[in-house]
């Protein structure tokens, strides 16, 4: 199958930098978007603690936001995506106890099980990944700047930062001063006010500990985050992102010690995405699932999945479900919606996918060319098409510009999917009415349109990170069971086919509707029949 890239006529190249507007926390306000040093952009995304397994809702930041560097870069930016490893920390300390290992090796192996499953949902856009670890001198230099410019106190080995020294602490969570705690405990009777939050922790008994000026102990979690973006990206940057969850206190005091220690502002855009929780509140794509701007962040943090509520075995998730699946089902909410997550969302999205492969396999066989094979185009100012007096390309140079004003508007994958659906009903309709087969002329003007308008779906596809690899069939057990299972689908398969032969519909309609209720759909097509879970 060819590899070359589909060929495409430039109509315009347009402005460099569309208008683009993003949400900002900080004004709780859509802002054009205007990077600090363009065409660079620095994103700077809080990662995971890296105690145990990851769940499905450690997957969600990433995802958006390797989807938002994609489209950045589109536009023609020059992005540097950073997402931190958090490798100690009160919870690393217990588990390292708890399973009597060394708390470096927790923090190895599950850092090595939270990439793979980045990998498998197509989140390969971070440039640096830098862990707690690696950056003590720098964390340590960063407390010391506070603590000599009069906005940190040390007491018996612990470093306090004094939020009364900062007058717009609040502002991003939007709390009054009677509304900030830090944190309990021992520390509590040490500290100046009871909003202070620690910069430093004394060392107590054997757990991990690094020498300091004011003796050994180790860092807390908020100043981690404001040394190591601060060393990558620099005193102020571009966009710092994370779930709503994150935005107190951790934010909070992230902002009030970077702008502090530099007298600059850390962020100029704050990005929150919304959060998942369990639930039966109806399918992917309807109100429910796009309602959480309704909700407080108490009410989302609330019911968000965690690893306390059940969250965990993303591993087995994604064998059971597909990377590729898992990724749709998080693009298809707008971002800072929350994300109702159950098995009727799944095999909806499960069930959209496959309208696509379905084209995809009808592609292949009037091109002869792999829809995966195709080089999508990587600039926005390169990709559109001169649609001529051709009205299928007029509607899909019309379709174009709809994704990119979805995704230009605070980017709305969701709006940005349902494009992808009418391009789908737009380049069906023109197969079938162009009577486009296997026997089609490559060389016809139907053939042409077709090949440029998949050109286009390629491209925006490729933006939102799907399709970059063929399909990937679902297990839903181990590799023993799935074997099992293709097995005894084959055989049902070849029943129900030889029941249509023999003009039986009755059996061959009970052996479709029997796997429906089982949760297995049928798949015909041109070149036989597949197979695919629903539930």
């Amino acid at each position: 199958m060819s590899t070359a890239a589909v060929p495409q006529t430039s109509k315009s190249t347009g402005p460099t930098m569309p208008e683009l507007r993003v949400y900002n926390t900080l004004s709780k306000t859509k802002e054009p978007f205007a990077p600090l040093h363009p065409p660079k952009v620095g994103i700077y995304l809080c990662g995971p603690t890296v105690y145990a397994e990851a769940h499905i809702g450690h997957m969600v930041g990433p995802v958006i936001f390797d989807t938002i560097k994609r489209y950045l870069t589109h536009n023609g930016y020059q992005v540097t995506l950073v997402v931190n490893i958090t490798d100690v920390d009160d919870k690393l300390i217990a588990k390292s106890r708890e399973r009597g290992v060394p708390m470096s090796q927790i923090a190895t192996e599950m850092t090595a099980d939270y990439m793979a499953n980045l990998k498998e949902l197509g989140v390969n856009q971070i440039d640096y990944m830098p862990r707690a670890t690696d950056n003590m001198d720098g964390i340590i230099q960063f407390i010391q700047s506070l603590e000599s410019q009069g906005y940190a106190y040390a007491v018996d080995g612990d470093v306090f930062f004094e939020v009364a020294k900062d007058k717009s602490y609040g502002e991003l969570s939007n709390r009054s001063t009677d509304q900030q705690q830090g944190e309990g405990g021992g520390a509590a009777a040490r500290k100046r006010s009871p909003s202070d939050f620690a910069l430093w922790k004394a060392a107590k008994g054997d757990e991990p500990a690094w020498d300091s000026p004011w003796g050994r102990g180790r860092p807390g979690w908020h100043i981690e985050c404001s040394a190591m973006s601060h060393r990558i990206l620099g005193e102020t940057f571009d966009i710092h992102g994370g779930g709503l969850d994150l935005m107190f206190p951790h934010h909070e005091n992230e902002r009030a010690q970077s702008s502090c220690c530099h007298n600059a502002p850390m962020v100029k855009y704050w990005m929150h995405n919304g959060l998942m929780r369990a639930g039966n509140k109806g399918k992917v794509g309807g109100k429910s699932d796009r309602d959480a701007t309704t909700e407080s962040v108490a009410e989302q943090t609330e019911g968000k999945i965690s690893r306390s509520k059940g969250g965990g075995g993303l591993a087995e998730l994604i064998r059971k479900q597909t990377g590729e699946r898992l990724r749709f089902f998080l693009l298809r909410t707008h971002y800072r919606s929350t994300i109702v997550f159950n098995d009727e969302a799944l095999a909806e999205a499960g069930t959209s996918l496959e309208a696509f492969y379905r084209f995809f396999d009808r592609f292949d066989e009037i091109s002869g060319t792999s829809f995966y094979d195709l080089k999508p185009v990587t600039r926005r100012s390169e990709g559109d098409i001169d649609a001529g007096q051709d009205p299928v390309l007029e509607e899909v140079h019309q379709l174009r510009e709809k994704f990119f004003a979805a995704m230009d508007d605070d980017f709305n994958t969701g709006a940005a999917i349902s494009v992808l659906f009418d391009f789908l009903r737009t380049l069906n309709r023109h197969i079938d009415q162009s009577g486009l087969g296997k026997a089609a002329d490559p060389n016809s003007p139907a053939s042409a349109t077709l090949r440029t308008a998949v050109g286009v779906l390629r491209e925006l596809t490729a933006i939102l990170g799907l399709f970059m690899r063929p399909a990937v069939q679902t297990t839903g057990g181990d590799d023993a069971e799935a074997e099992l299972a293709g097995d005894l689908m084959s055989l049902l398969i070849e029943l129900r086919k030889s029941a249509r032969e023999n003009k039986d519909f009755a059996t061959s309609d009970a052996i479709r509707d029997r796997l429906a209720e089982l949760g297995i759909a049928l798949l015909d097509k041109k070149d036989g029949t597949s197979w695919e879970r629903t539930k």
